[in-house]
């Protein structure tokens, strides 16, 4: 099996990063499943953190683009599965309707992992902006009424990278973070960012007290496993009605991206990914 991970970030710029994701990559998947890391564009972000081109409505619609690309180029590809890597499910409901491979979403993912080990889910981030996203989408996962706090951390992106080699300073910023979510009635954490998670995933860091936290990336890629496991053996795949999942003509979208000045098919040797396999050699 094979699962195109695709980040927000300009992975290649953030080396603490994308290595501690291939190492806890290899340590959660199955011996028979490879996963491969993708990130954005180069060009897309002027320095390695994405910042505020992330954190306003427009600027991060402008990427779903890319997500969208990622799904188009990973089926032609051949993948089994894809997961979107970022807690705000970027481009996740416009893809779903293009491929018929398993497209998995962080937050999504996330969300209903923590509805199965507690009954009031607490966020700890430290991109405070996308609190009303993150509402939003848990609402649209039939979820609304489970989340609850979401507390910003005075770590931010970069204390986060560079706890990887100094992990005290971020663990306490985190731990004091979800300290007030759980005094504010939460009893399972997800972690807010990617790096975050993968941050305390690598330090072992899973409970506070009697309260979980969600491995978000461990979820992920169980549930690509699982989903393209149930289409290989029962096919079972997503629903094709109505406006959000309907599949549109191959024709349309080809059409449209090209008048548009996209690219109509995306060509499948343009997966230029990076095998968390890499790590075992």
């Amino acid at each position: 099996m094979k699962i195109w991970h695709q980040s927000l970030t300009t992975i290649d710029r953030v080396p603490q990063y994308r290595d501690a994701i291939m190492n806890h990559v290899n340590r959660i998947a199955r011996p028979d499943v490879e996963v491969v890391l993708h990130g954005m564009s180069e060009e897309t972000y002027p320095t390695h953190y994405p910042g505020i081109f992330i954190t306003h409505a427009y600027l991060q619609n402008l990427h779903r683009e890319q997500f969208v690309r990622a799904a188009l180029t990973a089926e032609a590809a051949g993948y089994d599965a894809m997961f979107i890597a970022t807690i705000p499910d970027v481009g996740l409901l416009e893809a779903r309707t293009l491929v018929d491979i398993p497209i998995v979403g962080y937050g999504q993912a996330s969300f209903h992992m923590a509805s199965m080990l507690g009954d009031c889910i607490g966020v700890v981030n430290f991109l405070a902006p996308l609190a009303d996203e993150l509402r939003q989408n848990a609402a649209r996962y039939g979820l609304g009424g489970k989340l609850g706090p979401i507390v910003q951390t005075e770590a931010g992106f970069d204390a986060v990278l560079a706890g990887f080699n100094n992990p005290e300073p971020v663990i306490a910023s985190f731990n004091k973070a979800a300290e007030k979510a759980i005094s504010e009635g939460a009893d399972v954490i997800v972690p807010g960012e990617g790096p975050m998670n993968v941050f305390l995933a690598t330090h072992g860091v899973s409970r506070i007290g009697d309260v979980p936290i969600v491995d978000s990336f461990g979820a992920g890629i169980k549930m690509c496993e699982s989903l393209a496991d149930l289409r290989r053996v029962s096919g079972v795949y997503m629903t094709r009605r109505g406006y959000f999942n309907a599949k549109p003509p191959a024709e349309a979208v080809a059409r449209l991206r090209e008048m548009y000045g996209l690219e109509p098919n995306p060509d499948p040797k343009n997966d230029r990914g990076l095998s968390a396999r890499i790590l075992e050699k």
